[in-house]
This record gives structure tokens, C-alpha cells and sequence, in this order.
């Protein structure tokens, strides 16, 4: 028997002022960075994968994944929520959520981590770091119209904490890419 559909929704649309960029777009040993999200989340099993992305070319050609610009971005993290959650399909049962700044994140954690919400009884599950709940984590379909109306730059948290969610624990996910010296530290 397959496993319910579980469609990955990667935030890449973000202008990365204090990376000097877009961060879906640096190149980590020859791959951008949104690539390597989107070749990790099918790995990994997701159903579907889209990305939400800035007004530039995704360079996903090679890759099932759908796109979706989003032209809102400057409001924050979630505006691409919304447009990520706006672009799934009906048969999709949960979306799992992931950025592209987190370099620790392979198909062996999103694995983990949709077993983990198999199990959950139709609670989020999320990555555990620093002591609290952060992505990537998966939603169920019942928490979408919440998701569909998130504002500003806050994320999904105040969700996955009022819902208790379940949670792996991934202390690597602390170190994400913010600045340039994150990025360099990372290559080198």
C-alpha cells in the first residue's frame, strides 16, 4: 500500500539582504542552493515538490518540481508560505515545509522526519534545534487554511507550538546561511 502523498513546499523567494543575495541561488559545489533542496526533497520521497521562488530563473528545468513566483516576497516568509500552500494539490494529505538555507538537511532527515508524521496521528511534526520546534516540519491538510493566512516575516512556529508537535531532534539545524561568512564557513 502506497504512503499518503506528502507534497514538499520549498521557501526560496527571499532577496537574502544580508547574504548580498538570494540564497537559492549561491552555488554549493557546483549546485545552487534551491537545487539542492529540491533534488533532496524528491530523494527523500515527497510526492510533489513545489518551489516558491523571487523573480529570477530557478534553474529547476531538469527537476519535477513546480514553481511559483512569488511577487509579494518583501512582506516576508509568509507570503511564500501562502503561495506554497496555494499551489498544492488536492490529493495531498500534508506539506512539508523547508528552506533552502539549512545545508545540513538531507533525504535521510525528511525520510525521518515524514515517518515520524505518519505516526503523529495528524499532528505537525517538526526539527528540533535549540530547543524549540523549527523547519523543516510537516504539516497535516486540517492546518493549511491556518497556514493560508499567515502574515508579516513570522513563520509557522506559533503553530507547531500551540499544536504540540511532534519533533526530531536535528541540533545541526541551528546553523543555517544568513551571512556571507556562514556561506564561507560552510565551504570551507
Amino acid at each position: 500500500m502506497n504512503a499518503p502523498p506528502i507534497a514538499a513546499v520549498i521557501l526560496a523567494a527571499g532577496a537574502g539582504r544580508r547574504m548580498g543575495g538570494p540564497k537559492a541561488r549561491l552555488l554549493l559545489d557546483g549546485e545552487t542552493l534551491l537545487h539542492r533542496a529540491a533534488r533532496t526533497a524528491l530523494a527523500a520521497g515527497c510526492a510533489s515538490v513545489v518551489a516558491v521562488v523571487g523573480p529570477w530563473d530557478p534553474g529547476l528545468e531538469d527537476l519535477a518540481v513546480v514553481t511559483v513566483v512569488n511577487a509579494e516576497a518583501q512582506e516576508g516568509v509568509a507570503s511564500s508560505i501562502r503561495k506554497g500552500i496555494g499551489a498544492l494539490s488536492a490529493e495531498v494529505v500534508a506539506t512539508l515545509i523547508m528552506t533552502v538555507d539549512q545545508p545540513a538537511v538531507d533525504a535521510a532527515l525528511l525520510r525521518d522526519l515524514m515517518a515520524l508524521f505518519r505516526g503523529s496521528d495528524d499532528r505537525p511534526v517538526a526539527c528540533l534545534y535549540a530547543g524549540t520546534p523549527g523547519s523543516p516540519a510537516v504539516f497535516p491538510r486540517r492546518l493549511f487554511p491556518e497556514l493560508r493566512v499567515l502574515e508579516g516575516d513570522r513563520g509557522a512556529k506559533p503553530i507547531l507550538l500551540r499544536e504540540g508537535a511532534a519533533t526530531l531532534p536535528f541540533p545541526e539545524g541551528a546553523f543555517d546561511l544568513d551571512r556571507p561568512e556562514d556561506f564561507e564557513r560552510l565551504r570551507r
